[in-house]
């Protein structure tokens, strides 16, 4: 029976391929396994520059790029496209095997022949200093780089112009390179890229050196194996890292690092690759994020891209909160939450105690935004304080009034042994400020846009400052917490080390350019205060547009919505791939009801996320935060609804806080609409929401 490896590029392209497409592609190689020989089904193609390279025919409209051996039948699915693109694809590629650690490459020869002989060569003539003139031919070699990208490498003068090949070297050897134009030593790019050197290697041995590549390439046998990963390439894709993504993964940094990018251009993939690669390296690692569902989002990815579990044992995956909940019991042993409710009757009951002019929202947000958020412990401090997005001005005996309610709250707090979640921050923060055996090696923090102050001085307390210490991944324009930070302001520092992200892997460019109108009169700032638009963001995928629902009542509504997520079914799609948000809970359960009175399985995700993989996902838009689906309905969207009057502080009695508030709610709903992979659809009842503009 013939072997086939299906390389991830692979699954790449066939995320975009529509489901009748990829079951002929099944089909095709079903021959495979049937035929007595299953090379026969596979074209020569002229004019090819590695004459393994075989065509096979999925339909009239596409062909796929087959790595077939000169003996035996063991192959490897590089590539499916267009008929004419599959065929150009394949005329430019060779495939090798690295001759350091054993693991197949593809490489864009032509490509790369023509950046050798010309533009690099001229550059090389023109400059004093090559990139790699300190590394001897003999190095190179035994790193696996081979004499064609040697004399590639010898003529680089720039770590810019090693870059422009990034996607068209073969990655290995890229890595190489990359590694010692950062300035690792030979020795330091061996252990951390070659790993696992081959002593003996076949180079005519595609399942041996596909075997060594188990998070790159899936050996199947026959058509059911391959059926079976063809009904997850969803899966792999949340994990998949793209070669603009790879430097930012990989590349050392000499202190806090930052990556910001829109939803979609894969923040959170470079975030989990370069978790893994720092603890291969062997360091204590914290991954990290606000909410518990992004929390298991991440936990369930990272297993997915990292089999070895020593590696993942020295990865931490949880909440900030959670670290800091474990810092405090292990210090001072278990303590009680104040509940929201809990909170707010103190505040409540303390205001009206002392009488004071401002109500226990206000006063609790005071506290929050501007007390916490500064670090401030003395009256002296707080009279003097700048109190930026507290729209409602306050003089010097208003602020004495305001200081001491949060001193009368504090201290109950104190004699209860009460916390909230801030507080725990707080003294957690303290704690590790007086630890000099910090508990990580590196701290890398994803969706950091909604982090509080309070928790920002906890990540900085966590790990020692030096290389490779906090890394960031944030979008703003996704920010659906009222928490705003200044990354200076609790000491960590990205200046010269941000990377911004623009092309989305995610969502079509319908999808992206519908959901960017939502956002296009709102002006965003990012963690260093300054001012940031979504201009330059693309995507190179393209579907169709997302379709908008007018429905007459609320039960007019859900059904439509049934018979939505019922036709995305009958075509192919999974029920664990459709997502459906509500800007509330209970609509969300309603939805769930709904659907399973259709025969739908469907199941409302709450806080903590688990959900059957077998079931359409409902939840709030809240928690959509940080995942991502093929199909998206977003339910609910009308004017009484959406924003949610209770989360709305009143203009007249701040309007700063309002704006801010309305700005939030926009914002959800772009984080919302940005889930969807492929196909979006949005409803409402009544009337829609003002946040959709005319033309949409």
């Amino acid at each position: 029976m013939a072997t086939l490896g299906i390389h991830k590029d692979f699954l790449r392209d066939l995320v975009k391929l529509e489901r009748p497409v990829q079951k002929k592609v099944v089909e095709a190689l079903d021959k495979f396994e049937k035929a007595t020989h299953a090379g026969a089904h596979l074209e020569k193609l002229d004019d090819v520059l590695d004459e393994r390279l075989k065509s096979i025919r999925i339909d009239q409209s596409y062909r796929g790029i087959v790595l077939a051996p000169q003996n035996g039948d063991h192959f490897l699915l590089l590539k499916v496209m267009h008929h004419d693109p599959a065929y150009a694809w394949a005329r430019r590629r060779r495939v090798s095997i690295n001759t350091a650690n054993g693991e197949l490459e593809i490489r864009d020869v032509a490509m790369i022949e023509e950046a050798t002989s010309t533009g690099l060569a001229t550059a090389a003539l023109a400059e004093a200093d090559l990139l790699f003139s300190h590394v001897s031919d003999a190095d190179l070699t035994r790193l696996g780089v081979d004499d064609q990208i040697r004399r590639f490498a010898r003529l680089v003068t720039t770590p810019e112009q090693l870059e422009t090949l990034v996607g068209y070297l073969p990655q290995s050897q890229y890595d190489v390179l990359i590694g010692l134009a950062a300035g690792y030593s030979v020795d330091e790019v061996w252990d951390q890229v070659v790993e696992s050197p081959i002593e003996e290697i076949d180079p005519d041995d595609l399942v041996a050196a596909a075997e060594r590549m188990p998070t790159k390439v899936a050996l199947v046998r026959g058509s059911d194996e391959l059926m079976a990963l063809l009904d997850k390439p969803f899966a792999y894709w949340r994990v998949y890292l793209h070669p603009t993504q790879y430097e930012v993964a990989h590349v050392p940094y000499g202190g806090p690092a930052q990556v910001i990018g829109g939803p979609g251009t894969g923040k959170t993939v470079v975030a989990l690759h370069r978790a893994r690669n720092l603890a291969r390296n062997g360091g204590r690692v914290l991954l990290t994020t606000f909410t518990s569902t992004l929390a298991d989002s991440l936990k369930e990815n990272l297993l997915l891209l990292e089999p070895d579990p020593e590696v993942i044992a020295r990865i931490d995956v949880r909440t900030v909160d959670a670290v800091a909940h474990r810092v405090v019991f292990d210090h001072a042993g278990r303590f009680p939450i104040l509940k929201d409710t809990e909170e707010r009757d103190a505040w409540r009951r303390i205001v009206r105690r002392r009488k004071v002019d401002f109500n226990e929202t206000f006063i609790a947000e005071e506290w929050r935004q501007v007390i916490l958020a500064q670090g401030l412990t003395a009256l002296d401090d707080y009279l003097k304080a700048r109190r930026t997005g507290r729209g409602r001005r306050l003089g010097p005996l208003q602020r004495t009034q305001i200081w001491r309610t949060v001193e009368e709250f504090t201290a109950e707090l104190a004699a209860r042994r009460h916390h909230t979640y801030e507080t725990v921050c707080v003294k957690a923060t303290r704690l590790m400020a007086v630890t000099p055996n910090k508990p990580y090696d590196h701290v890398i923090v994803d969706e950091a846009q909604d982090l509080h102050p309070v928790r920002w001085r906890l990540l900085r307390a966590l790990v020692a400052h030096g290389a490779n210490d906090l890394f960031i991944a944030a979008d703003t324009h996704q920010r659906i917490y009222d928490n705003r930070v200044s990354l200076k302001s609790v000491d960590v520092h990205v200046a010269g080390r941000t990377t911004r992200l623009t092309i989305n892997y995610r969502t079509t460019a319908e999808i992206l350019s519908w959901s960017h109108r939502i956002l296009s009169d709102v002006e965003i700032t990012d963690l260093d205060d300054t001012a940031t638009t979504l201009t330059g963001f693309r995507s190179e995928m393209h579907g169709e547009v997302p379709e908008t629902i007018d429905a007459s009542t609320r039960q007019e509504e859900l059904a439509l919505l049934a018979s939505k997520v019922g036709s995305w079914l009958a075509s192919g799609v999974r029920p664990s791939e459709i997502g459906v948000a509500a800007r509330s809970g209970p609509l969300a359960q309603e939805a769930v009801t709904t659907l399973a009175k259709a025969g739908i399985p469907a199941h409302h995700v709450g806080r903590k996320h688990t959900s059957p993989s077998d079931h359409v996902q409902a939840m709030t838009m809240h928690r959509m935060k940080g995942l991502e689906f093929r199909c998206v309905a977003i339910i609910g969207a009308s004017d009484h609804l959406l924003p949610d009057s209770a989360s709305l502080r009143p203009a007249e009695y701040d309007d700063l806080a309002h704006q801010h508030d309305l700005q939030r709610e926009r914002c959800l709903l772009f984080v919302a609409c940005t889930r969807a992979r492929e196909a979006l659809y949005l409803s409402w009842h009544g009337t829609p929401t003002s946040f959709l503009p005319p033309s949409l």
